[in-house]
This record gives C-alpha cells, sequence and structure tokens, in this order.
C-alpha cells in the first residue's frame, strides 16, 4: 500500500465510474497500456483482484468495491483540504470542467469566455455539450447548468438567471412568408421542432388572458437543440429557443421574435450546481460569479 500515490485513487474511481480503460485513457490524453499498467501495480499493491474483465466490460470485485469507498473518502477529504487552502487564494486558477446543453454553451457560455478570460487569465475551462443532465461523478464535471432543481445532498445549486422560451425566426424567412398575426396563423408556417423533448413541441401562449398550448409538427425536426437553433437561423421556419440564447441574436438583427404579444414565457430558474465539498474553490466561485454577472447583462428583454 505504500506505494499507492493520491493519483492512483484517482485513476481507480475514474476506472469505475467510466466502465472502460479507453475511456480512461481518452480523458487522461494517455494510451490505454499506461491505464492498464497503473491498474496492474494498483492490484498488485493491493494484494488483491479489484476489478473482473471479460468480453462484456470490467467489473468491481467486493474488494474493488471496498477499495472504490475508500479512494471516495479519501478523495473528498483531498479535495475539502483543498478548498480551505484555496479559499484563501487571491488567484483563480486551473482547469474547470463545464457541462450545459447545446444551446446554452454555443450562445450563453461561448460568448462570455473572453471576458472570463480577462479577469482570471489562469482558469482555463472545458466545456462538455450534451443535452442530456451530465452525471457530474461519473463525468468528472466541477460545474453544470441545468434548470433541474432536483439535486443530491452532496451537491449545491446557485441560481445565475431564468430561461425563458419564445418564438422566433430569421429575417429571411420572414421576407418570404411573413409573420403570423395570432396563433392560429402557425397552421401556414414552417415551423421547426424538438424530437428529443417532445413537451417542448406544445407551444404556450395567453389568449385573452387564458393559457393555451398548442400541439405543433414540424416540417423541420431534430433531437438537437443547437441544430434547431441553426435551422432557424437559415431561415428554415419559425422555432421555440431559449430567450438567453434568442435575444443576442435578436439584437444582432439575426433573429426577430414572433407572436410576442401571445407567447408565454414559462420562465424557469438557471442554476449552477457543483459538489458541495467544492464550492469554496477560488476557480469555481469565479465561473459562477462570472456567468451569474453575465447573464444578468445580456438576458434583458
Amino acid at each position: 500500500m505504500d506505494e499507492l500515490a493520491f493519483d492512483d485513487l484517482k485513476l481507480f474511481a475514474r476506472v469505475a465510474a467510466l466502465g472502460t480503460l479507453s475511456a480512461v485513457a481518452r480523458e487522461r490524453d494517455v494510451p490505454v497500456s499506461q491505464v492498464s499498467r497503473a491498474l496492474q501495480r494498483i492490484e498488485r499493491s493491493c494484494g488483491a483482484r479489484l476489478i473482473h474483465r471479460s468480453t462484456h466490460g470490467l467489473a468491481l470485485t467486493a474488494e474493488g468495491e471496498t477499495f472504490l469507498g475508500y479512494c471516495h473518502r479519501i478523495g473528498g477529504t483531498m479535495e475539502a483540504l483543498e478548498g480551505e487552502f484555496a479559499a484563501h487564494s487571491r488567484e483563480p486558477a486551473g482547469l474547470v470542467r463545464v457541462a450545459a446543453s447545446t444551446v446554452i454553451a454555443q450562445y450563453l457560455l461561448v460568448p462570455s469566455l473572453a471576458s472570463l478570460g480577462q479577469q482570471h487569465p489562469r482558469l482555463h475551462v472545458e466545456i462538455e455539450v450534451s443535452d442530456r443532465l451530465a452525471d457530474m461523478a461519473r463525468d468528472g464535471i466541477d460545474i453544470a447548468i441545468r434548470t433541474a432543481s432536483a439535486l443530491p445532498e452532496t451537491m449545491i445549486a446557485r441560481q445565475i438567471g431564468h430561461l425563458g422560451r419564445a418564438l422566433y425566426a430569421a429575417p429571411a424567412y420572414v421576407a418570404l412568408h411573413g409573420l403570423p398575426a395570432h396563433p392560429d396563423a402557425l397552421a401556414r408556417h414552417r415551423l421547426v421542432t424538438n424530437t428529443a423533448a417532445p413537451q417542448l413541441n406544445h407551444w404556450p401562449f395567453l389568449i385573452d388572458g387564458k393559457p393555451i398550448k398548442l400541439a405543433v409538427e414540424g416540417d423541420w425536426r431534430t433531437n438537437d437543440t443547437g441544430l434547431a437553433a441553426n435551422m432557424i437561423l437559415q431561415g428554415l421556419g419559425i422555432g421555440r429557443l431559449a430567450t438567453v440564447a434568442a435575444i443576442p441574436l435578436v439584437q444582432q438583427g439575426q433573429l426577430v421574435p414572433v407572436l410576442a404579444d401571445y407567447v408565454d414565457l414559462q420562465q424557469v430558474p438557471i442554476y449552477a450546481v457543483t459538489a458541495s465539498n467544492r464550492q469554496r474553490l477560488p476557480k469555481i466561485r469565479a465561473c459562477i460569479d462570472h456567468w451569474s454577472a453575465w447573464i444578468g447583462r445580456h438576458s434583458a428583454v
């Protein structure tokens, strides 16, 4: 056991989380053989087989489950210690891994990075883009930007803004087809919809003060919110977008609001989610503080 290093514990925990040596090798940017040798060395140090290897993948043995528990406890203690000392550091530094949906990443996070880098030049940000909710422990995520507020006890969510959704079209589409004057007129227009989240295709309106949802079928459909936004920008049709992404594009003249007097934004909070034992790290606080202020400045209708 004396030969084990803290990085060995981190490596084993990532092997258990990701389930394959190749995934850990890609994450660390090293050959698979290097990860395999490290795992063999860990098992020799423990004097036990920790992982069962088969054609179906990797599975922890009983000894491996015990070892993993200690990896998590020791890792948590080290992160808490890092937080205690880092809290006194004046300069945020290091890598921050962030998970966000395609639209949030492309239209909210990316435009904010230049000013973040100017404020904190020693910070480095890696963005993991997916429309699914990230498993923060498994994926090694420091901050997840999401609208869901149901969280494990080990996570803390800080509200950094609001997200509403409204209808938009590109000026090129409007030039060819005009704008609908009433939600009923959408049936005569080309529409862009999301196949990954069918609930987003029930477009909410307030008509004569009454909430009404209109189920729409898209002429153009995709399971990716970023691609849906691009379809709208290309002038293919009218679609529903997050306002935090669309408002800057409206200000730049790339999009035009549609049925603004009728659309029910149904705003929900945007949260920055992080592990409770990492919230005090200056690099984590710096990113969350910056995005909270940036969204506040750029989300006004």
